[in-house]
């Protein structure tokens, strides 16, 4: 989808301008536009740090303007602010901007709309002196880039508050201009221009937040990233106007807002007064003459606009009139206003000022339509009612009224839900915001209200259908089933904007509806016609699809959705083994499908600590259908023998292909550089003859008799680092490895094994007599394994967990392991002793020499996670095995996982993969010290953590708490729960199960897990 659909903006994407937000702590870890599928929201559109455009070295100011200057700078204030969840255009995010103090006594500091942010603000700005406070929004227009913050004066005890007199006359075509702001993120920079127009259409800055219905001042400057907001100052040391954007293909212009619609709202606030907004949903466009008179204005009517205002160029001209709006039927597109109230009229300020005074009031406009006068009335609506001021979170997504600004944008009328979080149950397409739901459970959801009454009456677990069309592509109307999830994310939060506190307020709407008892419902599997193997039509009643969604990021796992297929081991008890690239962890809803036709829920029995796979359990009882358990070989698949593929392709279909194994080699999967996540280490991988391997994530390899030699699974490997995408292996793992652990399962127990803690790979004997092995062990080799001559070398050495301790000396790297317990060692199932003793007599070969050594294995019980806390933004957990796997030594047990955007976390620049070893000089070596640190810490107070990144180097990052957005809460590993995992809130006043999560807005999809941006999109293939 692109925008194509809507109304195109004259201005190429290339020459459009940008604002100039300065995304946060765009240093510390480079690569944070969140966004990284770019689906809907293009982060360099929207906060254009990088284009830094060249400024000319300025000529030495005169003695004046640096007198002017000095006093200027007193006023103007560097903001830090995040929004802290996404609203209406805009995404969650941190960014830096600039604004200026127009009201010393009272604390106000005018900036741009797009900064104030039409959603949740949480920030602060620094002064020139470097005091610093916190501010809060006390306005945001609803269509000009302008907004108003408040800052406590007394706050602020070392500098002497100056305001700046706002002149909006003051700004006149040729007057030589300073823009002193916060630019490129430097603390302050002051450049020179000259206005050069003061009749500019608005600028259109693509798919976000655009200003419209106003002119803009044009002039001869270059500011960058992080000067939205910044006073356009004259040499009298007034503001004449608002910095708001700029070209984004490196020339030398500039864009400002002028001042008289702010001068008037600061006017209103100051005096306590609403600032009263009108609109009759029309957007109005500066046409010169030359063009009007296209459009059919006459000779006569010009005249008399040419000499009752001898300066004006052009007329305003009617662009978009909204459909349902007071002026629809009644406007034309094309239409040049002649008279409002008549009153000739041919600027927008003056069109303002009537509208913003007679909201609920009749105006008559005088228009001219193809030469043709026409006369009508309309009635002036609130502006502010058709800007949202409330959103709603359920089932893990945001929703809330359409707004004007998206209405305007694509010519549309302003009703409608709009989804500006699509996430948990509404993650629609894999796109992150822009969808307009139109019907939930068959019942019309026409605008938020109704939306939340048909949400209070669905269970939780509830499929139910959706129909919603996407801003973008109105045309087309989609259809989705979703699962509602009112189990992880329990609460409907209703958060209505403050205006007098700056903060929203949020409210419970209603408990969840507990979910129905299931039912055993009836199937039957397809038929494969035409194919010949009849072991490949067999196997299709051992296939289910298997769908596992995660409401937290945990063990770097980059995504909060995946789904496959597994294969049924056990029908009787519900048995299914699956790639652990599927199911990576057991914090997860886990719903699987049979016969395309039957879902039930499942859950976690055991996850393999190193071969990749999973194994789930369901209830058989739930499903009549002929399930059929697959017979698995307990002969190892061998090079070159025949087999039968059978897989499922990306449109989950069924296919066959009767093909060869073409190689069986040992390998690890690639280790992840930005984030460590679970991998396959040590294993015999299979690969097969036929281009349905590389296509088919899930499968197996059977023989004519039906007997599956081997699973076809998906690994999860490295994150390339140019285009961001996951990297996944497909690859063949032999059943032989699998049935030792099944069998015990089958059984009723659940395997505790235990572990070689190092990663290995295969040295040949070239390598391994240079190394030290001597001839007789060559020949001992050559004897045990004709087809493979190989022994294993370490590569790397686990970090034992802080509670591992051990008598006994273990492997080192570069250590060639002869034999474990006699057992010379050639094939990476022989190293499967391991599993079941805890010391090991190891023959091996370090720096040449032959020795024996002792060599303790590592219990896997608490390998996986079973606990994180939610801090900040920031989910905290022990660090997991793929950590262990990928660095030398453990700072401490609390590790950072991942981190939502627009959170302090990701303002203050806490990324994935850091250790905290301290907080405010308390040492916190586990989870338990770190939660009872930060408990002590009050609301809005800065604290100091001491992190140490993952390549060993200390830091200490000051960071403010924030309880109202971002309260503490942790999710526990509980068997005695349905979920299997417990919430917890630490949130001041409401310490009750289950409450807090929803109030962090957490939403598994707007976490990063690694910190060079987050990848939503499929992962490549590599076979």
């Amino acid at each position: 989808m692109d925008g194509a659909k809507r109304k195109r903006s004259s201005v190429s994407a290339a020459e459009r301008p940008s604002k100039h937000l300065k995304p946060e702590a765009s240093t510390l870890t480079p690569g944070d536009a969140t966004p990284a599928n770019g689906t809907v929201y293009d982060v360099e559109d929207e906060e254009d740090a990088g284009r830094l455009l060249p400024v000319g070295p300025t000529q030495a100011d005169s003695p004046e303007w640096q007198a002017t200057i000095e006093s200027v700078v007193k006023s103007v204030v560097s903001i830090h602010f995040c929004q802290t969840c996404s609203f209406d255009t805009d995404l969650s995010m941190s960014s830096q901007a600039t604004g200026f103090v127009v009201d010393a006594e009272r604390g106000y500091i005018l900036t741009n709309r797009h900064v104030v942010c039409a959603g949740p603000f949480w920030g602060y700005c620094i002064f020139d002196n470097h005091e610093e406070c916190d501010v809060r929004p006390v306005y945001r227009d609803p269509v000009h880039d302008f907004g108003i913050l408040k800052f406590d004066p007394k706050a602020i005890r070392y500098l002497q508050l100056t305001e700046l007199k706002l002149k909006p006359d003051a700004a006149k075509v040729g007057a030589e201009i300073r823009v002193v702001g916060n630019d490129a993120g430097e603390k302050l920079s002051i450049l020179s221009g000259v206005i050069s127009r003061l009749d500019r259409n608005a600028p259109e800055y693509g798919e976000g937040y655009s200003d419209f219905n106003t002119n803009y001042i044009q002039a001869a400057a270059a500011a960058s990233g992080g000067s939205s907001g910044s006073p356009v100052v004259n040499i009298d040391g007034h503001a004449v106007a608002l910095q708001a954007g700029g070209r984004a293909d490196g020339a030398a212009t500039d864009y400002f807002l002028p001042l008289d619609r702010p001068l008037r709202a600061l006017q209103c606030i100051q005096r306590g007064e609403a600032v009263t907004r009108g609109t009759i949903q029309t957007q109005w466009i500066l046409k010169p003459f030359d063009e009007c008179r296209r459009l059919g204005l006459t000779s006569n009517w010009e005249a008399a606009v040419r000499q009752a205002a001898p300066n004006e160029t052009g007329m305003l001209v009617a662009e978009i009139i909204l459909p349902e709006g007071p002026a629809d039927t009644k406007l034309e597109e094309g239409d040049v206003l002649l008279k409002v109230n008549g009153e000739l009229l041919t600027q927008f300020i003056r069109l303002d000022d009537i509208l913003d005074s007679k909201v609920g009031q009749t105006i008559r406009l005088l228009v001219q339509r193809g030469g043709q006068e026409v006369e009508v009335e309309c009635e002036v609506g609130d502006l502010h009612a058709i800007t949202p001021d409330r959103f709603v979170t359920v089932a893990g997504a945001t929703f809330h009224d359409l707004s004007y600004q998206q209405s305007r944008l694509y010519a549309i009328a302003t009703r409608g839900v709009y989804v500006c979080e699509a996430a948990g149950s509404f993650k629609l397409e894999n796109t992150l915001s822009g969808w307009i739901i139109d019907t939930v459970d068959k019942r019309p959801t026409r605008n938020l209200d109704e939306f939340v009454e048909v949400m209070k009456s669905i269970p939780d677990r509830s499929r139910v259908v959706i129909s919603y069309r996407h801003i973008r592509d109105l045309h087309t109307r989609g259809t989705s089933i979703i699962y509602v999830d009112r189990h992880w994310h329990p609460k409907m939060r209703l958060a209505v904007r403050n205006d007098e506190s700056g903060l929203w307020d949020f409210s419970d709407l209603a408990d969840p509806i507990a979910a129905e008892p299931p039912v055993p419902r009836k199937a039957d599997f397809i038929q494969l016609d035409g194919v010949s193997q009849p072991a490949a039509a067999e196997i299709v009643r051992s296939f289910v699809r298997v769908s596992c969604t995660m409401p937290l990021k945990l063990d770097g796992y980059p995504q909060a959705k995946k789904t496959g297929f597994g294969l049924v081991i056990d029908a009787d008890k519900g048995l299914v083994v699956v790639s652990r690239a599927i199911v990576p962890y057991d914090l997860c809803d886990i719903n699987i499908t049979v016969a395309d036709s039957v879902i039930v829920s499942a859950k976690v029995v055991f996850l393999h600590p190193l071969q990749n796979y999973t194994i789930i359990q369901y209830d058989p009882k739930l499903v009549d259908a002929p399930v059929q358990s697959a017979k698995l070989s307990t002969e190892t698949i061998k090079q070159g023998q025949d087999t039968i593929f059978v897989g499922f392709n990306q449109n989950f279909r069924i296919v066959v292909a009767k093909t060869a194994v073409t190689d069986i080699t040992t390998v690890s999967i690639p280790a992840n550089a930005s984030a460590p996540r679970y991998r396959a280490i040590n294993l015999d991988a299979i690969t097969v003859d036929t281009g349905l391997s590389g296509q088919c994530t899930n499968g197996v390899l059977i023989g004519e008799d039906g007997v599956v030699q081997a699973l076809w699974l998906n690994y999860l490997g490295e994150r390339t680092p140019n285009s961001h995408k996951d990297v996944e292996y497909h690859l063949g793992f032999a059943t032989p490895s699998l049935l030792p652990i099944t069998t015990k399962i089958q059984q009723g127990v659940i395997p505790r094994l235990r572990i070689l803690n190092m990663e290995s790979y295969v040295v040949q004997m070239s390598q391994a007599r240079i190394m030290g092995v001597s001839e007789e062990w060559i020949q001992k080799v050559a004897q045990a394994n004709p087809s493979r001559h190989q022994l294993f070398m370490v590569r790397k050495v686990d970090c034992l967990p802080p509670s591992f301790t051990s008598a006994v000396d273990g492997l080192q790297e570069a250590d060639i392991i002869l034999t474990l317990d006699g057992q010379l060692i050639t094939r990476v199932s022989e190293l499967d002793v391991m599993y079941d003793k805890e010391v090991l007599d190891a023959l091996i070969v370090r720096n040449g020499q032959e020795m024996h050594i002792q060599v303790p294995t590592v219990p896997t019980e608490d390998l996986e996670t079973d606990r994180a806390v939610v801090f900040c933004g920031a989910v905290l957990q022990k660090p997991h095995h793929a950590v262990r796997q990928q660095i030398s030594k453990l700072h401490s047990e609390v590790y950072v996982s991942a981190r939502s955007r627009g959170s302090p976390a990701y303002q203050y620049g806490l990324s994935p993969t850091n250790f905290v070893t301290a907080v405010n000089g308390v040492a916190t070596p586990d989870l338990d010290a770190f939660v009872r640190e930060v408990s002590k810490i009050p609301d809005n107070t800065y604290f100091r953590l001491r992190a140490v990144t993952f390549d060993n180097v200390p830091w200490v990052v000051t960071m403010k708490k924030n309880d109202h957005y971002f309260p503490m809460s942790e999710y526990i590993k509980d068997p005695s729960t349905s979920a299997g995992w417990k919430t917890v809130s630490h949130d001041k006043g409401k310490d009750k199960l289950g409450a807090s999560p929803d109030a962090a807005n957490l939403n598994a999809d707007a976490m990063d897990e690694a910190y060079e941006g987050a990848s939503e999109v499929e992962p490549e293939t590599n076979v």
